[in-house]
């Protein structure tokens, strides 16, 4: 039986270091049957993501998309396992993001955010860390592999919006097409962080402004409790300025119970004083930061993409 043929699509700004660790780590996938298209701004010029990963598709060959960040690379047997996994129903595959060991503790601590619980919310833990297998509707382009006859068939990524057209991709192929999107806890990519506590926040501004659009223009997928916590909470500390019976706190101290438990559990599994409060006092700040521009975004007519906002290693959306 003939081997599946992949196509890595990699949307850049510019060359990077992270970039060179990605093409280093690809060329040691233990599944040789793939190509790398890397779309630069010399290429596309200044434009979103999702420009570059449609302008890819088009150059591609292979019968997968598959679709990485610029900051992000595939565990040594990606391309192996999903080869494995595709049948008739399915329209993509996905995988954990995981954080990489090399990076930091700053870096890890933001990591520890995205996959505890507490910290992750409405996205779900099985994004950053390893859980079992599920379809989903609504997953990162980070680690996301899709057929391109089906890709094709719902016209590409949606390029009005960065972040968030990977959401209406996944959407459209689940709901319009009625086919699946299998995360499987084998497809692991290792997507770098960003250091608490500014440029992890900084990162999330436009998740959070978009998701909050999205809750009001693509209910279907984000009009969703999960997403919808951050904001309640943040109006509830805000509450807390007019009202502050004893029985009115009891919310709080809730919470402040689940940061402790939290705490507590990642100095289990960690063992490290400093990554665990670390990563437990950026919690509240991502919460209360999120849920206010989750509102913002929901309130907002539009929100447009601005090409030149990126940081020195890539899209800051990345």
């Amino acid at each position: 039986m003939k081997n599946p043929f992949f196509s890595i699509i990699i949307p850049v700004r510019t060359e990077t270091e992270y970039l060179k660790e990605t093409l280093t780590k690809l060329k040691k996938q233990s599944f040789k049957s793939f190509e790398i298209l890397i779309i630069t701004d010399k290429i596309s010029g200044p434009v979103s993501p999702a420009i570059k990963r449609n302008l890819g598709a088009k150059k591609a060959k292979g019968e997968y998309l598959a679709f990485l960040d610029d900051d992000s690379y595939p565990s040594k047997d990606w391309l192996k396992h999903a080869s494995k996994l595709f049948k008739t129903d399915i329209a993509a595959l996905c995988g954990p993001c995981l954080t990489p060991p090399a990076d930091n503790i700053f870096q890890k601590a933001s990591g520890l955010v995205w996959s505890s619980y507490l910290g992750s919310g409405g996205a779900g833990t099985y994004r950053n860390s390893v859980k079992s297998k599920r379809f989903v509707d609504d997953f990162p382009s980070v680690n996301l592999i899709v057929k391109k006859s089906d890709f094709d068939k719902v016209n590409g990524f949606d390029t009005h919006h960065w972040p968030g057209e990977d959401t209406i991709l996944c959407s459209n192929l689940v709901y319009k097409l009625n086919k699946k999107i299998l995360y499987h806890p084998k497809v692991i990519v290792y997507h770098h962080r960003r250091n608490v506590v500014v440029p992890h926040l900084q990162q999330i501004t436009r998740y959070a402004l978009h998701r909050g659009n999205f809750a009001r223009i693509y209910p279907k997928t984000s009009f969703r409790l999960g997403y919808l916590l951050p904001s309640f909470f943040s109006l509830y500390l805000i509450s807390l300025i007019f009202f502050h019976p004893i029985y009115y706190l009891l919310p709080l101290f809730l919470y402040l119970f689940l940061l402790l438990l939290t705490f507590t559990t990642y100095l289990l599994n960690y063992s490290s004083i400093q990554l665990s409060f670390l990563a437990t006092i950026t919690i509240p700040a991502t919460h209360i930061y999120y849920g206010i521009l989750f509102i913002i975004g929901f309130f907002s007519k539009k929100l447009d993409f601005v090409p030149h906002q990126t940081n020195d290693k890539g899209y800051i959306g990345g």
